[in-house]
């Protein structure tokens, strides 16, 4: 009986190499098992899908294994060459990292003449890149109520509501769960009332309702007080239910301080501002194999350009950098920076081991079927969003950004939960890659998505703002991509509308970290 040939692929297509010491490859397509690799001089054995490790050498059990040259986990048992590596053959590795402290620092070289965007200009001299008013709740009992005044000024429900205010976005009603039951001396209403006074001055707010039912322990004042705040005439009003009289006289009263609020949002104006206001929060979900290869090192890439053009970014999802932070301490300015971020991972492991959890119970099933196998390989991947420049500044979760260029807020590594955070922290602006494709929106800022591969883009155009596809199939460069992704970060800022705004995504997706004991 003959034996057929093994099939012969071309290997400039079929595999990428991340790095010469790395102990495996990326498949670009599905491989079946006999073909050729002839750069590698290997041949596959098994089936391996698209996104998925090979093995280049012969690994023994207990081995390390590296991808970008950085160890992603140990060999379960023995992995032949040409062999697939995923969760089946590799498990999770704990070593010591080695943190130094700013040696990869360097001079940020500022563009002479920086890019500008057409923003909004409030009065306090901060930007916005939308204009809307909002209506936020103390407690989870205002949240109807809340809804009901929003959804009468629904463009496709009462679109006469706000005919004579085009230069307003929209009324949003952004809602919650939390606010009674809760410690009021600890650490999850103070994480609650910081994110909600956050929202409460975003730019991108030109006025803001608070809608309490009154007798919750997230007492409104408390919020007020702990942002620093006051209320005023028409750009932060307050009531509650109970004050004013039961559900539909609350909504009537809501309905009618939105409409005192409406002539004074409309007059706002468009103007060049320099890109040193935008403030981009950093988001990765449903990622895959891909995700560390194209769309993560484009983000990245644009993050350096916004940087160097005085901008602010974003990375957060603390638990998706964990086994990364060694290279992000390697970039911050200062050794205090650098113990700051690591003190942030200190209180996961903490906080993790107190519940019963795991740092690595990540990747996610949806991860795993795109070839991510360990937390490791996933948090190598996920911190390429921040580009190469310097780590100035580490920031607990809502916390004010008061600083310039390439900074960390301590988030939780699930998406709407992360960046809600970043814009209580002042982001206007949201750039999130998939590789498993996502539906997600953010309000009041606008949210970019970038697909990490082309066969996603196809599926899921209608979500995705941007395909990174091309650095697989190598039809496009990285630094071609981050100079796009930068050009249309400018553009959404400007008010050309993201794919998520189109489905009306942004209400939903406000997801306040939850942290203590609920009673």
């Amino acid at each position: 009986m003959s034996t057929s040939a093994p099939t012969r692929t071309s290997a400039a297509h079929a595999v990428i190499r991340l790095h010469p010491n790395d102990d495996v490859v990326i498949a670009t397509r599905q491989l079946v098992s006999g073909t050729r690799l002839d750069a590698e001089d290997l041949v596959v054995t098994g089936l391996v899908p698209p996104g998925h490790k090979i093995a280049t050498r012969a690994i023994a059990k207990g081995e390390p294994v590296k991808r970008y040259n950085q160890i992603i986990g140990v060999a379960r048992e023995d992995i032949a060459r040409g062999q697939h590596v995923h969760v089946h053959n590799l498990g999770m590795a704990e070593f010591e990292r080695e943190h130094a402290f700013g040696i990869d620092t360097h001079p940020t070289d500022y563009v002479a003449d920086p890019a500008t965007f057409m923003g909004i200009r409030r009065a306090d001299g901060r930007v916005a890149t939308r204009n809307y008013i909002g209506v936020l709740t103390s407690v989870n009992c205002s949240a109807t109520v809340a809804r009901a005044i929003a959804d009468y000024f629904r463009r496709d429900v009462h679109p006469e509501a706000l005919a004579d205010f085009p230069n307003v976005d929209g009324v949003v009603a952004l809602t919650h769960g939390l606010g009674c039951g809760i410690d009021m001396q600890g650490e999850g209403i103070a994480i609650l009332r910081r994110t909600l006074a956050g929202y409460a001055v975003h730019a991108n707010f030109a006025s803001v309702l608070f809608v309490g039912l009154g007798c919750e322990t997230n007492q409104i004042g408390g919020i007020l007080e702990s942002g620093g705040l006051t209320e005023t005439d028409m750009r932060l009003r307050t009531f509650t239910i109970q004050d004013s009289g039961g559900t539909r006289k609350t909504i009537e009263r809501g309905i009618a301080m939105v409409r005192e609020m409406l002539p004074e949002a409309n007059r706002v104006k468009r103007e060049p501002v320099p890109a040193s206001h935008l403030v981009v929060g950093l988001q990765c979900g449903g990622s895959d194999g891909y995700s560390g290869i194209s769309a993560n090192p484009a983000l990245g890439a644009a993050v350096d350009r916004l940087v160097r053009h005085g901008g602010t970014a974003i990375l957060s999802e603390t638990p998706e950098v964990y086994g990364a932070e060694h290279l992000l301490t390697r970039r911050a300015v200062s050794r205090e920076v650098g113990e700051n971020l690591l003190a942030r991972i200190g209180w996961w492991q903490d906080y993790c081991a107190r519940n019963g959890a795991a740092m690595d119970n990540n990747p996610s099933a949806g991860n795993k079927v795109g070839g991510l196998t360990t937390i490791l390989e996933k948090s190598l991947g996920a911190v390429a969003k921040g580009g190469t420049t310097n780590l100035v500044a580490v920031y607990e979760y809502a916390q004010r950004i008061d600083a310039k260029g390439f900074v960390f807020m301590d988030s939780p590594g699930y998406d709407p939960v992360s960046a809600t955070g970043q814009v209580a922290s002042g982001a206007n602006l949201i750039c999130f890659t998939t590789g498993r494709g996502s539906a997600y929106g953010c309000a009041p800022s606008p949210s970019l998505k970038l697909a990490t591969n082309t066969a996603l883009w196809e599926r899921q155009q209608d979500d995705m703002d941007i395909n990174c596809g091309g650095v697989i199939d190598g039809t496009a460069t990285i630094n071609e991509l981050g100079e796009a992704i930068f050009r249309m970060m400018l553009d959404c800022a400007s008010g050309t509308r993201s794919k998520s705004e189109l489905h009306g995504y942004g209400q939903s997706e406000f997801v306040p970290w939850q942290v203590g004991v609920i009673t």
